[in-house]
């Protein structure tokens, strides 16, 4: 079985049409992706690196991605975001091979094919990470790198995340996250550890209200990051 939450799916296509838009409900996405995307390109050099980038949506990170001189590859099960990402590449000029497949069906086609891969914002909407982070292991090449972000669970993580970012601040739309899926820090490590990757750096994501930007910190108690890489 496909690991999807049709739910989840319908919601996240629903919004696909206003991907780019900035100042719409993908918007800390825009602000976040630079931090992110210099994240992931210290730890793994994203020049003439190929690259899979797992939960790509409309392809905002994809396409920043091969701004930095990798050949990537976006897929996801949302046919009305991947035809998002065609356009905006062919309007952008910047190059990106889109393809509507799971994570799982692409590893049993193609491991250890990819220097890096990229799963952002993603595990707290699957119904089993685990095999997800599994799929990441068998996709990417050995000693290459792998990339995760995702929510903490406690009760942090709920005021700000959920109740603080979807109802007080209208940051998100409201139900865009569900608490009883989001992955303590521990517990990704161990779904990496199991599937033979090695983690490496964690990071928290932090957001400055005054002036509107996030930053990286030491704090993984509501939004974090996670290096890996997988045994040689």
């Amino acid at each position: 079985m496909t690991n999807v939450d049709p739910h989840e799916l319908q919601k996240f296509s629903e919004l696909a049409h206003r991907w780019w838009d900035p100042n719409a409900e993908f918007k800390p996405l825009h602000e976040l992706n630079p931090v992110r995307l210099d994240w992931i390109d210290a730890h793994a050099h994203l020049m003439s690196k190929r690259v899979l980038d797992i939960g790509c949506g409309g392809g905002i990170l994809s396409e920043s991605m091969a701004t930095r001189g990798a050949t990537v590859k976006g897929i996801d099960l949302s046919s009305s975001a991947l035809g998002v990402a065609d356009l905006h590449s062919l309007e952008s000029g910047v190059e990106v091979a889109y393809e509507e497949i799971s994570a799982e069906a692409l590893a049993a086609r193609e491991p250890g094919s990819y220097d890096v891969v990229t799963c952002m914002e993603m595990l707290e909407h699957v119904p089993n990470p685990a095999g997800t982070v599994a799929a990441c292991a068998s996709l990417v090449k050995p000693g290459g790198w792998v990339f995760f972000s995702t929510l903490n669970r406690n009760p942090k993580a709920y005021l700000f995340a959920v109740i603080g970012a979807e109802y007080i601040a209208r940051m998100l739309p409201r139900g865009t996250h569900d608490y009883a899926r989001f992955i303590k820090p521990s517990e990704l490590a161990n779904f990496a550890r199991a599937a033979s990757l090695l983690p490496v750096e964690i990071k928290g994501i932090t957001y400055r209200p005054i002036s509107k930007h996030f930053g990286l910190s030491n704090d993984t108690s509501i939004n974090y990051m996670m290096a890996c890489r997988r045994e040689a």
